[in-house]
């Protein structure tokens, strides 16, 4: 006898368009930010320095200069950010769990209450409560979610954050370095190389946007253009001055 699969087909329309962006970004975004920030930064800092000294000693000094200045304190930014947030969300845990463990009934009321703030029936929303607050660690899950918004056993890593961005920070400027390290005597090398990497971050960023990768690529090497320009003129100003 065939048992045939009561359960309502997803309609197909639906299914295939029924997926979302990844709105917080995971780790794509940090990235390229990072790599970003490094180009930008250091091509600025290089251009800056062109403008006011035509020695390519000074200008590739100053890039890997800027390079290890700007990756440490990315990294030791991060490290330290995401640590304070971590120890600031493990001590809010730990209330929690003392609060569970002293007052149990009370925090299953509440969740209860909770619940049936949302539209769920309060008899379901208590008996869910219960049910859910049997199991003491997916008590505290539960809790964490709804009032701290936070999931507990997805925590950020300092390590990890503080060594990704070092990463991401420092590729991101030795582009500019790079053609000076292969034997450029010209800073225009390492704008060009520099751009077409902005260009590339900006659209790789458009995978977590709802722009086009082009518009993205364009502005982000508008801006760092820009601000490559800027500090280029100001080099030139400042050699001329202290000249």
């Amino acid at each position: 006898m065939e048992i045939m699969d009561t359960a309502a087909p997803t309609h197909v329309a639906h299914r295939d368009n029924h997926t979302h962006r990844d709105v917080n970004g995971g780790w794509l975004r940090p990235a390229v930010f990072g790599a970003m920030d490094g180009l930008v930064s250091n091509l600025a800092l290089m251009t800056g320095v062109a403008g006011g000294s035509l020695l390519p000693q000074t200008i590739v000094l100053t890039g890997l200069a800027g390079l290890a200045a700007g990756a440490f304190s990315m990294a030791a930014g991060e490290y330290t950010s995401v640590a304070s947030q971590r120890e600031l969300v493990l001590a809010e845990l730990a209330v929690e769990r003392d609060e569970l463990r002293k007052h149990p009934k009370d925090e299953l009321e509440e969740l209860a209450a909770l619940y049936a703030s949302r539209g769920v029936e309060p008899k379901l929303a208590r008996q869910v409560a219960e049910q859910l607050s049997r199991d003491p660690e997916q008590a505290l899950e539960i809790h964490a979610r709804e009032e701290l918004g936070i999931d507990p056993s997805d925590l950020p890593s300092p390590a990890v954050a503080a060594v990704s961005s070092f990463g991401s920070f420092a590729l991101g400027a030795l582009l500019p370095v790079l053609p000076y390290l292969l034997g450029a005597t010209a800073i225009w090398p390492a704008v060009l190389l520099a751009l077409l990497g902005l260009f590339a971050c900006g659209a790789v960023v458009a995978r977590v946007t709802a722009r086009s990768w082009w518009f993205s690529g364009l502005r982000q090497l508008a801006l760092g253009g820009a601000a490559a320009g800027v500090t280029y003129v100001l080099g030139a100003l400042f050699g001329t001055v202290v000249g």
